[in-house]
């Protein structure tokens, strides 16, 4: 990770982010097609930030760059914390929006201007996956899709030779399994639990670094060596309570996508049974595709640029898929719709 420090001073009177030192460290990291600098007080929180979003493939979208500002600022803790951080809440207004779990940690975004600000208490490193995902990620992803004018889905993304197809559902369909299966095919890995799209030209963009695996999710891995990778790989505990092996693919067990994928069709990926024997795939009827879009995507049906994302989406199709004897043949049903 390149950090760069300086002394120099500038005038930021009309700046409610930054205090009037200038934040010693920086690092510069390409990101959903936007360009982030990260300012920080603290090495330590460029560190976290290196080990989401370092070493991915800088992906260009067809639209504008866009210069986003994120300050990262340690502060000391007055009390202690629970083992586990309070839940976000989140508060909007006077154009601001904030996510929330106590008075030392929180975020403040503007993204009229592009900035957020991340206040992190020291204690918090010892929590990496809260700072993460609830914290860091809350800025970088609200920044980037507004900023950027993409469509955030909740969902995967798996590709090949610039292609995609969307891997949706709800929790515990086996997105994530289908996900390391078309992994283990050889099929380039976009992302697991965040796509974003933009709705004129359906391409997707994502943070290609982990997959989160339940441990019921090795028996289908054959390979010795991808197995015994996943089950040492650090193990994270979900809001739900449910824990993830969390297995870092830009260590060389996977394909990240060198480029946006252009998506061609999207599947809801089910966890039950096919009711036939090798017929995985059905087509889910035009007029029934809206409804389930919406269900399965309340968040991103309430932002800008959704009605035409849905429509473009309708055009490529929209499947409903079933479960195999085995994730192989979930991925061959894939392939079907990568190859049309």
């Amino acid at each position: 990770m390149a950090l760069t420090s300086s002394s120099a001073t500038r005038d930021v009177s009309d700046d409610p982010f930054r205090e009037r030192s200038r934040s010693p460290f920086s690092a510069r990291k390409q990101i959903l097609g936007g360009s982030f600098l990260f300012e920080s007080n603290s090495v330590a929180l460029l560190q976290v930030v290196d080990q989401a979003y370092g070493r991915l493939p800088p992906h260009r979208m067809p639209v504008p760059v866009t210069e986003f500002h994120i300050e990262l600022r340690l502060v000391m803790r007055n009390a202690s914390m629970a083992n586990e951080p309070p839940p976000v809440q989140t508060q909007s207004g006077a154009g601001m929006l904030c996510g929330i779990m106590d008075a030392c940690n929180y975020t403040i975004l503007m993204p009229e201007q592009n900035k957020a600000l991340v206040v992190a208490s020291e204690d918090m490193l010892q929590r990496p996956y809260h700072l993460r995902y609830e914290l860091i990620e809350f800025a970088v992803f609200t920044l980037a899709s507004r900023g950027l004018g993409l469509v955030p889905l909740h969902g995967a993304c798996v590709g090949s030779n610039g292609r995609g197809v969307l891997l949706l559902g709800s929790s515990g369909s086996g997105k994530s399994t289908l996900a390391l299966h078309s992994v283990l095919h050889g099929l380039d890995f976009l992302a697991e639990d965040a796509v974003f799209v933009q709705p004129e030209s359906l391409f997707a963009t994502g943070v290609a670094n982990y997959l989160h695996l339940q441990a019921d999710a090795l028996r289908f891995v054959e390979d010795e060596r991808m197995r015994r990778w996943i089950g040492a790989s650090p193990v994270i505990r979900r809001r739900s309570g449910v824990e993830k092996f969390e297995a870092d693919l830009r260590q060389g067990y996977g394909r990240p996508a060198a480029t946006p994928l252009e998506v061609v069709g999207a599947v809801f990926v089910s966890s039950q049974p096919a009711d036939e024997a090798g017929v995985l795939l059905r087509a889910i009827p035009e007029q029934d595709i809206a409804a389930r879009l919406v269900t399965d995507q309340p968040y991103a049906a309430g932002q800008p640029g959704w009605s035409h994302f849905e429509k473009q989406l309708k055009r490529t199709g929209v499947y409903q898929l079933r479960r195999g004897s085995h994730p192989r043949a979930s991925v061959d049903a894939l392939l079907q719709l990568l190859d049309e």
